[in-house]
């Protein structure tokens, strides 16, 4: 076998789309040499998911690259709310939410926000800054088959465009292939949920006269309702570029073909309200909403990610979030293991963790879906799960009850009925401004390449921390927050960090590299450098 080897790397990924990039860029903040092979040759041109979460944009703020998704991002940044109405001529339209973010309220809780930015958009930004980051990324170059043994994965990949083969050999395989997933048909692994919700296909289209149609108004999407041509507007530069979700009925013998672009155009008109408007279409591509959650997140040395491991409704673009999240769960597992700071059990909790999360927020979107009426969607469907929280709580405000923690409540929801960011084990770690040798930043930039341990300043914390660094050979980063000459980080202003993070000025708090709480000592023990060096090994399933 190894005389057929081509090329060896630690990581293969599998498709090129958000999920993959995000997944090259993560592992390449980690210093991991990876190869990511995608079919197509570019990457997406439809503008497809735009809703980026707040807790994503933590993950590319603390990635660095915030500022050049907000630029991608720069035409949509009035945009906000969804608006229903029967036409956009008429008077019966109703905001259901006209703001994000109402108050600003979120800044409490983050240092950054949501993000509008089309899939087309932030597709290349990713690309680029994972290149920029080392990875080796090569498009018009598909899998065409893989197996695995008990060391690694061996790959045949093929070069679209030369036709050449060649064979990678890797540790590890990633598969963001998206929901038709060849790598998890091959592995048989099943799926559960509700299945097909609705389908629809999204038309893009030029018209420079519906500016003046919407004239102020500055939406996320419209859902228009008109029985007699429903459908969703999404504004793409709100001047000439615009997309239209049209539902689409293949239960009812609907076929593509009957999307003509006389149709389409005719059904854009009827739904906005506005009979003469110029309407020119440039671009069809369907697409299926559904509720399904892969059975098993991994096999072997396989991993699923993204759309391969879960199906989401579309309406409050839960899908595409989730998977950069379990891109940036699974990136620092990968890079503790193959760099040897943990043992091959840490991966396990990948599945214990990201699994019950899009258990949770799939059945959010489908409740969304209906909540919204979104266009398509059949009240003969049942979401699932019912109602779990608000928009922000499902986004960010869950919670790891199982998995790579230490003193996590077990009977803790997954998605909370309100925000509960207080330090807890398996929660994702409380924002608060801090200075840095008069620098600003927030304790979430702290969290990426490395485990962090909080403590006041004047406690034997900080020491322990470095000690425990030391003997077991792991990324772990101490610092003493509090004022004068022994603190390394100062609160930017009148606060108690200790009581946010729910411990006390003689504990200390451990954050692994995605942000979230390893455990929480909420007070002076008898010897901190065994007690760290116990919690550091069980987190990292070392023997």
């Amino acid at each position: 076998m190894d005389e057929k080897v081509d090329e060896r790397v630690p990581v293969l990924i599998v498709g090129g789309s958000l999920v993959g990039l995000s997944t090259s860029l993560f592992l390449g903040r980690h210093g991991v040499r990876h190869l990511l092979v995608e079919k197509h040759a570019g990457t997406s041109k439809h503008p497809r998911g735009r809703g980026n979460n707040v807790r994503t944009m933590e993950l590319l703020r603390s990635a660095g690259i915030e500022p050049e998704v907000r630029e991608a991002a720069s035409v949509l940044a009035e945009n906000h709310g969804i608006l229903q109405a029967r036409s956009l001529t008429g008077d019966d339209q109703e905001w259901l939410f006209k703001e994000i973010d109402p108050g600003g309220a979120l800044a409490r809780f983050s240092p950054t926000g949501w993000c509008l930015c089309s899939q087309n958009d932030l597709e290349p930004v990713l690309l680029s800054c994972a290149r920029d980051q080392g990875g080796d990324l090569r498009f018009s170059t598909e899998l065409l088959s893989f197996e695995q043994d008990a060391t690694g994965v061996t790959a045949v990949v093929k070069n679209r465009d030369t036709g050449e083969h060649s064979t990678v050999r890797a540790d590890y395989l990633v598969a963001a292939d998206g929901p038709r997933s060849p790598v998890r048909e091959q592995l048989h692994i099943g799926q559960s949920g509700n299945g097909d919700l609705f389908h629809n296909v999204s038309i893009t289209f030029r018209s420079r006269q519906l500016a003046d149609v919407l004239g102020e108004r500055r939406f996320i999407v419209c859902y228009l309702t008109n029985p007699e041509a429903d459908g969703a507007l999404l504004p793409v530069d709100n001047e000439e570029q615009w997309v239209f979700h049209a539902p689409w009925h293949p239960d009812r013998g609907e076929t593509l073909e009957d999307f003509t672009d006389e149709r389409c155009a005719e059904h854009i008109r009827t739904a906005i309200g506005a009979p003469g408007l110029d309407v020119e279409i440039t671009g069809k591509a369907p697409w299926h909403a559904a509720e399904r959650v892969a059975e098993r997140y991994s096999q072997g040395r396989v991993f699923l990610a993204g759309d391969s491991a879960h199906e989401m409704s579309p309406t409050g673009a839960f899908g595409s979030n989730t998977g950069i999240q379990d891109a940036h769960n699974l990136a620092w597992k990968l890079a503790a293991v193959l760099e040897g700071a943990a043992g091959p059990g840490l991966l396990e909790s990948y599945e214990s963790e990201r699994q019950p999360v899009a258990r949770a927020t799939s059945e959010r979107a489908s409740s969304r879906s209906a909540e919204h009426s979104h266009p398509g969607y059949s009240p003969a469907v049942t979401p699932g799960g019912g109602r779990q929280g608000g928009m922000l709580t499902v986004a960010m405000g869950y919670s790891y009850p199982r998995g790579a923690v230490l003193g996590a409540d077990p009977e803790r929801p997954v998605v909370p009925e309100r925000m509960q960011l207080g330090g807890d084990p398996g929660t994702r770690a409380p924002h608060m401004w801090l200075v840095e040798s008069g620098e600003r930043l927030s304790t979430l930039d702290l969290y990426e390449r490395s485990f962090v341990l909080l403590s006041a300043s004047g406690t034997p914390w900080r020491a322990a921390g470095q000690k425990v660094a030391e003997l077991l050979a792991v990324r772990l980063d101490a610092y003493a927050i509090g004022e004068g000459p022994d603190a390394d980080l100062a609160p930017e202003k009148d606060g108690d960090w200790a009581e946010l993070h729910g411990t006390t000025a003689e504990g200390a708090l451990l954050v692994r590299p995605d942000g979230f709480v390893a455990w929480r000592s909420p007070g002076a023990v008898p010897d901190p450098v065994a007690a760290l060096d116990e919690v550091m090994t069980q987190v990292l399933s070392r023997a």
